[in-house]
């Protein structure tokens, strides 16, 4: 029997989609784009991406390209690019876009067991996320 490879994740149960392990972790987050820079704190990071509190007055969109500082413990700044994934009126959720070499041990080493982790999740996730509308 062949299966319909690009149709497959439409008859599952979106309750059922898996995704990398998030970390709940807080930290000072510096995320700055073309000369604007704003202090924020972390709330998870994830192998592919992290959730950050939304700055008051932030005015970014999906899709953004952002540069994240993520300060943990006296020594280790997590320095990559990410691109905006999700907004909330309180969150902004990221996927890595770019994690330089040097920065992907330490990382992995942050992360332990929840780097190669998968857990379930669904859209919602008790956030009220906001749609985004693309201007043409």
């Amino acid at each position: 029997m062949m299966v319909d490879e690009e149709n497959a994740e439409d008859r599952h149960d979106p309750a059922d989609r898996l995704r990398h392990a998030r970390m709940k972790r807080q930290t000072a987050v510096l995320m700055s784009q073309r000369g604007d820079v704003w202090a924020t704190e972390l709330d998870d990071i994830s192998a592919t991406g992290a959730l950050i509190a939304r700055p008051e007055n932030w005015s970014g969109g999906p899709g953004d390209l952002w540069v994240l500082d993520m300060l943990f413990h006296d020594n280790l700044n997590i320095h990559l690019e990410a691109r905006v994934a999700r907004i909330s009126r309180n969150r902004i959720g990221f996927e890595f876009a770019r994690i330089p070499e040097d920065k992907q041990a330490p990382l992995w080493n942050l992360l332990g067991g929840y780097a190669d982790t998968l857990e379930p999740w669904s859209e919602g996730e008790g956030e009220d996320w906001i749609p985004h509308v693309h201007a043409d």
